[in-house]
């Protein structure tokens, strides 16, 4: 009954009791239970044709959008972006800020996160309540425990997740961490009519990969299916590294071996400052330069999605993160060197309409999926009384 009440402005009974198979009379118990608990507010109802021919007003009921309230956060390498939503994913508050990898302990980092996460409840005015779940993103493959594996050669991964999921649900609260590409991936479903089988790249710094295959999310033994190190062995691509560090390190190396022709508009632009968002906007004004950049970069890219496809069986590859509003050229460019190169169809990619909030979103609809799942297992903060003073929002 609660399901049948989630997405929709108001249910009635009857509809109700088409729902459940259950009978009128325990219908309106259930739901008086589900007022007195928060999850539901019995509002003015108009007689449906139904009850409107047995002379009986029809009892009906929303569900109570504010009954709690959820945590999404992209705990990533450089930046950290908290979101606060209600139950119908409405935003009620944000907070982000820039972190740097190279000064950040465990516990200043454990330490930024939740800086992060209470000011964006204090920005949704919701800091007197905790929330119902919480979703922590991390650049790093998690179990379902929410831990990160040890790596042999290197500490990034402990780096990036040093024991979220045991610090912040210490205190009881439903904490879930979880890889930042997986999410992508939940995000981008959740905004597609009929998701089937597809990957999400995020092509930041480093590349990672959401696998949705036959509508369901791919993990691995230990959250790590979406780890591209293996591409380290793959002709023309050599490593994991994102598109947007490619691309500054290519221009760099460029700057430093005095390659860099003083005709492109680049020449003037201080290294530091050399960037893939400006490449990419140098591109775009048609800088010779960049667009040899740009054209080097799709030539690895065509060959990351050809492997991830190949492997697959996937007809759609999803180029996700705070690059992909900018990345238009690139997908355009990477088109005929796929098709080039694929023995079959080759795969459609596209850039994500989502930006760089993309996994916080994911985040978000990770924490509503697992209240909706687990909802009678957890606490609303709404009371029958506090159900009656507010008005159910979508």
């Amino acid at each position: 009954m609660l399901h049948a009440a989630w997405d929709v402005e108001a249910v009635t009974a009857s509809e109700l009791m088409v729902a459940s198979g259950l009978s009128r009379s325990t219908v309106i118990g259930l739901c008086d239970e589900l007022v007195t608990l928060g999850w539901f507010v019995e509002i003015d109802g108009v007689k449906s044709s139904a009850e409107y021919r047995k002379g009986r007003p029809a009892r009906t009921y929303a569900f109570h959008h504010r009954a709690g309230h959820v945590v999404g956060v992209d705990a990533g390498q450089h930046h950290l972006t908290a979101v606060v939503t209600d139950l119908a994913g409405t935003v009620l508050g944000s907070s982000s800020r820039f972190v740097d990898p190279k000064t950040l302990d465990d516990r200043s980092r454990t330490a930024a996160v939740a800086a992060a996460m209470g000011e964006a409840t204090r920005n949704a005015g919701m800091d007197a309540h905790p929330p119902l779940v919480t979703v922590i993103a991390v650049p790093a493959p998690t179990d379902s425990a929410g831990e990160s594996p040890a790596e042999e050669h290197s500490d990034f991964w402990a780096r990036m997740n040093p024991g979220f999921a045991r610090h912040f649900s210490a205190d009881k609260r439903v904490v879930i961490v979880e890889n930042d590409a997986n999410l992508a991936a939940i995000a981008e479903a959740a905004h597609q009519q009929r998701p089937a089988s597809f990957v999400t790249l995020l092509a930041g710094e480093r590349l990672g990969a959401g696998f949705l295959l036959d509508g369901h999310l791919v993990r691995g033994n230990r959250g790590a299916a979406g780890e591209l190190r293996f591409l380290e062995l793959v002709e023309g691509v050599g490593s994991s590294d994102g598109l947007a560090f490619m691309l500054k390190q290519w221009a760099r190396a460029a700057r430093e071996a005095g390659t860099l022709p003083k005709s492109s508009s680049l020449s003037d632009v201080a290294r530091q400052d050399l960037d893939a968002a400006r490449i990419l906007a140098a591109a775009d004004a048609g800088d010779l330069f960049a667009l040899g950049l740009v054209d080097r970069l799709a030539d690895r890219l065509a060959r990351i999605c050809l492997v991830l496809s190949g492997i697959l069986d996937v007809d759609k590859i999803i180029i996700a993160g705070a690059l992909a509003p900018s990345i238009s050229l690139l997908v355009d460019r990477t088109a005929p060197r796929l098709a080039a190169l694929a023995h079959r169809a080759a795969p459609e990619v596209v850039a994500s309409a989502l930006g760089d909030s993309v996994v916080a979103t994911g985040a978000i609809e990770h924490a509503l999926a697992e209240v909706k799942e687990h909802a009678l297992e957890l606490r609303p903060v709404g009371t029958r009384a506090a159900a009656a003073e507010s008005t159910p929002t979508r």
